[in-house]
């Protein structure tokens, strides 16, 4: 499987020989298993003594000429607490139990977040699918809407500019009119969105990986080395992608590891 190279000016050069991870089959049901997994799951849960914090007696006696009892007052005998007496009256207001005013939740959350288990080989898979998938045609132009065709994916460059000026251009170059999918842009949402903590909202825009010992820092691009990546990255799947010529390298180099391991296990 081939791409196309480009220079870091934006310019078109040869055909490149991408590593034998970007020919796997996208399995999707395990990519989104291992996003699902993936994800920080907050634990919730009420205080401990939430609806148990005033002082509200067990079952109250029913018997007779006892003192403080419920005998012949035709009352349930859930916890009361105290609100007024007078002498041997008095009045009582249920409390504690969740039927109750104020009373404790029946069931609530145990605040214990429940996580997802996925064995390492899938995760494997998940990794090599997500970067699969970005050399897939049919998924890229499933996941943006506003995209009809594209020519060829991934986009390899031999190295990225200095500046981010020149990164810009480079990248208009590559993309040309669908230019506007690779740059993030944030805008203010409409309707009681922004009220909620939800003001902007934007896009993803281009993910650019680079090799490990590759040094980049652009503001408003998404770049990571490839020993970073994660599913988030990626998912949902067919994300527009920009490798450098090291990143290929050392996916190919993973590959190559992998293989090995398989063949020690054999």
């Amino acid at each position: 499987m081939k791409a196309q190279l480009y220079s870091s000016k934006g310019e078109k050069k040869s055909q490149v020989e991408l590593p034998k991870v970007f020919s796997v089959r996208v399995r999707e049901d395990i990519v989104k298993k291992y996003y699902e997994a993936d994800k920080f799951i907050q634990p919730y849960s009420p205080f401990i003594t939430a609806g148990l914090r005033q002082s509200a007696s067990g079952t109250i006696s029913h018997q007779r000429h006892d003192w403080k009892g419920h005998y012949g007052k035709g009352i349930s005998r859930i916890p009361r607490k105290t609100m007024w007496r007078r002498g041997t009256q008095f009045f009582w207001v249920g409390a504690n139990v969740p039927g109750a005013r104020g009373g404790r939740q029946s069931h609530p959350p145990k605040g214990i977040g429940k996580e997802k288990k996925i064995n390492q080989k899938e995760i494997q898979i998940a990794i090599n699918s997500a970067i699969a998938a970005t050399a897939n045609k049919e998924l890229v132009i499933k996941r943006y809407s506003s995209l009809d065709k594209i020519e060829h994916v991934p986009f390899i460059i031999e190295s990225l500019p200095e500046k981010t000026k020149s990164l810009k251009e480079l990248i208009q170059n590559i993309f040309g009119e669908t230019s506007n999918l690779a740059f993030r842009n944030r805008e203010l949402r409409a309707g009681r969105g922004s009220m909620r903590g939800r003001k902007y909202k934007s896009n993803a825009g281009v993910l650019i990986l680079t090799g490990n010992e590759e040094k980049a820092k652009f503001s408003g691009f998404d770049i990571k080395p490839v020993s970073e990546i994660s599913i988030a990255d990626f998912y949902p799947l067919g994300r527009l992608t920009i490798y450098t010529q090291k990143a290929l390298d050392e996916l190919s180099k993973e590959g190559k590891e992998q293989n090995k391991i398989k063949e020690s296990k054999k």
